[in-house]
């Protein structure tokens, strides 16, 4: 047998992993085409690297290519499939460093192209200083220049949501002098409900990024190749590098132009095993499907390395023979600025309203550690539950040092269905150096049971 991989990351290496470890080269022949540089690397880690925590490029590369081939794997960088051909079962892809095109049979094609940032017009621009931060090769390109001379002094971070705050941090610790734009009225506005990112806000302007909320940007000033200032309605803003953080789309133009379904969030639609509706042999995987929220039983598009992973995992094991399945997501997610931490997991109070949900909320302020005990930090959880039968639906923190992995406690108990009432008694770990004998979290719970008794 034959299968073809269309991207050379997360979903699409751990799908060819995955199938290469139940069936040997005999048995299936397996060929990646990746337009990049780079395979197998980690994008989540690229404004790390671009702040300096990670000091090598290269320790972002779980797998390099020549790993792969080693393992019976043909990866073929720098090629770029530009069609498939479901009828004759062959892609056709161009080969962007030597030219000319190669035409490539399959038995089973792995669809994992990833998503591409939002970029509007007037971010079109070449070599002025102007990045997205999808792929290695868009953190090679801003590392590069920022090692340029003259050296940038101002960067203006467009858009709030993940990257815009990590790209914010980055440029921070590389001593740039941060403006963030959001259109929202506070950043992270699709991640937490407002008064959580009024806390972020407040936070990003103590570590002194100015952050402009309510921005509405209408271009560009260039002069001699480079960006000179971001252009808005209340005048521009000087800026030697602009980094957009506007979000991302699943990248389905291939999958659409061959007929393959798209759903209603964008991404292509495939069922738990990951093989795409209505197409014998073709699967997908990672930032370009969408996948079902377990709470709403909605599409929902929620491009994370987490489910990239997962999903090329569960692709490959089909692939090979075995049975696997990908349920869905529940929109666990993580984040830091600096010294300030964000999660989220569930939904937040506009997800669930839109939803249909009847619901209550609590907040709590809490410290990481028993208040005596030396590093103490403070931080804020927010729970949300449905007011007849106290479900956990949601839950958001905003705190510093040991506060948003506590998401991950809120996020089984999500999956699991608990009540908050249940989560009271949970049997968590105390020790005053790791939490109060009363855990945030166990307070929030608390603080949401009387809610939901209250609301009766």
């Amino acid at each position: 047998m034959r299968l073809v991989v269309i991207g050379g990351d997360a979903a699409g290496m751990s799908a060819a992993s995955q199938a290469r470890k139940r069936l040997g080269q005999d048995d299936l022949a397996i060929t990646v085409f990746e337009r990049g540089h780079f395979t197998s690397y980690s994008a989540c880690g690229i404004p790390y690297w671009i702040g300096g925590a990670v000091t090598d490029r290269d320790k972002l590369v779980a797998r390099t290519p020549e790993q792969h081939r080693q393992a019976g794997v043909d990866v073929r960088l720098r090629h770029e499939v530009v069609g498939i051909d479901l009828d004759r079962r062959e892609v056709v892809a161009h080969d962007l460093a030597g030219g000319g095109e190669t035409r490539e049979p399959f038995d089973h094609l792995v669809y994992a192209t990833g998503a591409s940032p939002f970029a509007p017009e007037w971010a079109r621009v070449r070599d002025a200083g102007v990045f997205g931060v999808q792929t290695l090769d868009d953190g090679q390109a801003i590392h590069d220049w920022l090692d340029r001379e003259p050296a940038p002094r101002r960067a203006v971070v467009i858009g709030g949501g993940y990257i815009g705050v990590e790209m914010a941090e980055a440029m921070v610790l590389r001593g740039l002098e941060v403006t963030l734009l959001e259109k929202s009225p506070q950043p992270m506005a699709k991640t937490v409900d407002p008064e959580m990112g009024a806390l972020v806000q407040k936070s990003m302007r103590g570590l002194g990024i100015e952050v402009v909320t309510g921005a509405h940007v209408e271009g560009l000033e260039t002069a001699g190749g480079r960006v000179r200032a971001v252009v808005t309605p209340d005048g521009t803003l000087p800026a030697d590098i602009v980094v957009l953080g506007l979000g991302v789309r699943p990248n389905v133009a291939l999958a659409a132009d061959a007929g393959l379904p798209v759903g209603p969030a964008g991404g292509v639609r495939t069922d738990l095993r990951m093989r795409v509706e209505g197409a014998e042999g073709v699967w997908a995987a990672g930032d370009c499907v969408e996948t079902r929220h377990l709470l709403t039983g909605r599409p929902v598009h929620v491009p994370l390395g987490t489910h990239a992973n997962k999903q090329g995992r569960v692709a490959g094991i089909n692939i090979g023979g075995g049975y696997a399945t990908f349920p869905g997501v529940i929109g666990t997610a993580v984040t830091k600025v600096c010294d300030l931490e964000v999660a989220r997991t569930g939904l937040t109070s506009k997800e669930a309203h839109a939803a249909g949900f009847s619901f209550v909320t609590a907040t709590v302020d809490s410290t990481s550690r028993a208040g005596y005990y030396p590093g103490a930090e403070t931080m804020t959880i927010k729970l949300i539950a449905e007011r007849r039968t106290g479900v956990l639906l949601g839950a958001q923190i905003v705190g510093r040092a040991e506060a948003a992995k506590r998401i991950d406690a809120l996020a089984v108990a999500i999956w699991n269905k608990m009540t908050v009432e249940e989560m009271t008694s949970l049997d968590l770990s105390y020790a005053p150096p790791f939490a109060p004998v009363w855990d945030p979290v166990l307070i929030a719970a608390r603080k949401a049971t009387e809610a939901v008794h209250a609301s009766l």
